[in-house]
């Protein structure tokens, strides 16, 4: 395995196409998540911090959130419906992804591998912070829903309401602010973003 390949591999996320089950007016790529997720992530910590007074790293969660699926880069992207259908699959793709997170990192140079590691055992390590990361990974799912919406793509009716309810579950406070102040422009056009708030 090259010990350099390590960002070359990075980039093939752009490859790996998401919603592989449904019908899609905009595909979206790895890449794209990785990015939506990274943002939404990195609010979600500003949000603690700054409204409910968390001890919290906004830019580390936002790198963690970056990588958070780039074990897709090997494994391709499995289907929600099927990765979660029963604990036995479940148990055996975390496995599969774990395999695949520790070979890209043998692709690194030994001497940066530890700050890579950090970001891709995070969820182990951390696991309430890391619940930032997987708040905002359901978020972006979400806005990819309402997005499908309204172009008219009514194969994303259920799986926005499912994950709407999932984001109110998780009983994560900013989540729930980010919800409720920012999801619904989301739904919104261009020249209505552009508009000024009516006083």
């Amino acid at each position: 395995m090259r010990k350099n390949g390590f960002f070359a591999m990075m980039t093939r996320m752009r490859n790996i196409t998401r919603w592989g089950l449904m019908r899609n007016n905009c595909t979206e790529n790895l890449t794209e998540h990785s990015y939506d997720t990274a943002v939404t992530a990195h609010a979600l910590a500003v949000i603690g911090k700054e409204k409910f007074g968390r001890d919290i790293d906004p830019g580390q969660i936002a790198a963690v959130a970056l990588f958070h699926d780039a074990s897709e880069i090997i494994t391709g992207d499995m289907p929600t419906p099927v990765k979660y259908n029963n604990p036995e699959i479940q148990a055996a793709y975390k496995s599969i992804e774990h395999a695949a997170a520790d070979s890209l990192l043998r692709m690194l140079p030994d001497d940066l591998q530890p700050q890579y590691k950090v970001l891709f055992a995070f969820e182990a390590d951390n696991p309430e912070l890391y619940r930032y990361v997987k708040a905002a990974d359901k978020i972006s799912a979400y806005i990819k829903c309402v997005e499908e919406l309204r172009g008219g793509n009514d194969e994303f009716r259920r799986a926005a309401i499912q994950t709407r309810e999932a984001i109110a579950k998780m009983g994560l406070p900013e989540a729930d602010y980010y919800m409720e102040q920012f999801a619904p422009a989301f739904s919104l056009s261009l020249d209505e973003l552009q508009e000024e708030d009516p006083k």
